[in-house]
């Protein structure tokens, strides 16, 4: 397998898009990707479209957005991993350039949430499980599945809902300071989410991602070509990916979501770090904060604190800037957006721009020792999950972070 680096990135403004049509909203990402590396379409051989579908127009979103942003007749493919359908596009793209097939290969997450109703939508992503026991027969809905973990979460480790309110407001911080983010110029309090409406408790509001439209596109070379293209490349040094058990009643708890935890574990694997104390070795994280239970549980199935101290983590702002491990330092699914097959994407245009240096504004900079970042990113309740580490550096160890 070769080396494979990121080479250009592009994101489109994430927010209620009916301006765009599925094709030009993919093309404000593809077109800034395409300028990012200094490359035109006909240098893409290959591209991968992450979209989950159902609730936009176009059924076969591959080929349009191929057509619209003057990708054809270049191979493509439409894939889907519900919330992480943008991390399976890159690794599908991944996977074409590391194994030879394509020397540059570009994947898209593109997502129009917004062209369907909001009960349609809701529906959809409560399918998102299994059908006939879960959503048909029991009438869980998305929330509704992570209302369970939050519940055993707090009953397990006495967390509180001010404490996952903390979250809310960490990651509206940083929403607020990114331009590309849903509820950019939008903060909030512990006490405003504390008042929001209950979704399904102890999930309110304020705890909740928001629907959304959005894209973001991400090109990837081997290692050949890569410096030839750029001169500040980021490595994609490993991938974990694992999956869930459909039904949510098979599963042995619901303190953590098992699929993370196997995902991270393959990818730790794979550069020779232990699952355990792992903060230390990343200057930045995005996790997957489709409900703010969702983050915590992620800060302990990566093995950066042990099980059930995520929210001390919260409680001391260890996760901010400067923090033991900022997390979503972009606003992350709660206040960036989470349009599906985009979130994936995202995640890697903006872990490249972390460590690159280059985020705007600086309050939104991670500080960068090791040159290694992770994101994590989940698919429905844990069925899906993808852990992708990047550095700097395509073949050196993870060194360790300066004690603070």
């Amino acid at each position: 397998m070769r080396n494979v680096a990121v080479v250009g990135i592009g994101h489109a403004k994430f927010g209620r898009r009916t301006d765009a049509t599925i094709g030009e909203l993919a093309w404000e990402a593809v077109k800034e990707a395409l300028d990012d590396a200094r490359l035109d379409q006909k240098d893409i051989q290959y591209f991968v479209v992450g979209n989950a579908g159902g609730w936009s127009a176009e059924s076969l979103p591959a080929v349009v957005v191929g057509e619209y942003c003057g990708l054809s007749p270049r191979g493509t493919m439409r894939v889907e991993a519900a919330c992480a359908t943008g991390s399976a596009a890159l690794y599908n793209a991944y996977l074409a350039v590391a194994s030879g097939m394509a020397d540059v290969a570009m994947a898209i997450g593109v997502e129009k949430m917004y062209e369907s109703p909001t009960p349609t939508v809701v529906e959809f992503i409560g399918r998102a499980g299994n059908y006939f026991w879960e959503f048909e027969n029991f009438g869980l809905t998305f929330p509704g599945y992570y209302a369970l973990y939050m519940t055993a979460y707090m009953n397990r480790f006495g967390a509180t809902e001010e404490d996952f309110c903390k979250v809310a407001v960490k990651n509206h911080y940083y929403g607020s300071i990114n331009p590309k983010a849903q509820f950019y110029g939008l903060r909030i309090t512990v006490d405003q989410c504390l008042k929001s409406r209950y979704v399904a408790w102890p999930i309110k509001l304020y705890d909740s991602s928001p629907i959304t439209d959005g894209a973001a596109a991400v090109i990837l070379a081997s290692e050949d070509l890569a410096r030839k293209i750029t001169d500040t490349p980021v490595w994609i040094r490993s991938v974990g990916v694992a999956t869930g058990t459909a039904n949510l009643s098979k599963r042995p708890d619901f303190i953590g979501l098992d699929a993370a935890y196997q995902a991270a574990e393959q990818a730790f694997k794979r550069i020779g770090i232990e699952h355990k104390d792992t903060w230390k070795y990343f200057d930045v994280a995005d996790v997957h904060d489709c409900f703010t239970i969702a983050e915590v549980m992620a800060y302990e199935d990566l093995g950066f604190v042990e099980r059930g101290m995520g929210i001390q983590l919260v409680r001391n702002e260890q996760t901010y800037k400067g923090g033991l491990i900022p997390v979503n330092l972009d606003g992350g699914l709660k206040a960036k957006g989470h349009p599906i097959g985009a979130t994936g994407t995202s995640m890697a245009v903006e872990m490249t721009k972390q460590l690159r240096q280059g985020v705007e504004p600086r309050d939104r900079q991670a500080d960068i020792y090791t040159g290694w970042a992770l994101a994590h990113n989940v698919g429905g309740t844990g069925h899906y999950a993808y852990v992708t580490i990047y550095s700097l550096d395509k073949n050196g160890s993870p060194r360790v972070k300066p004690k603070r």
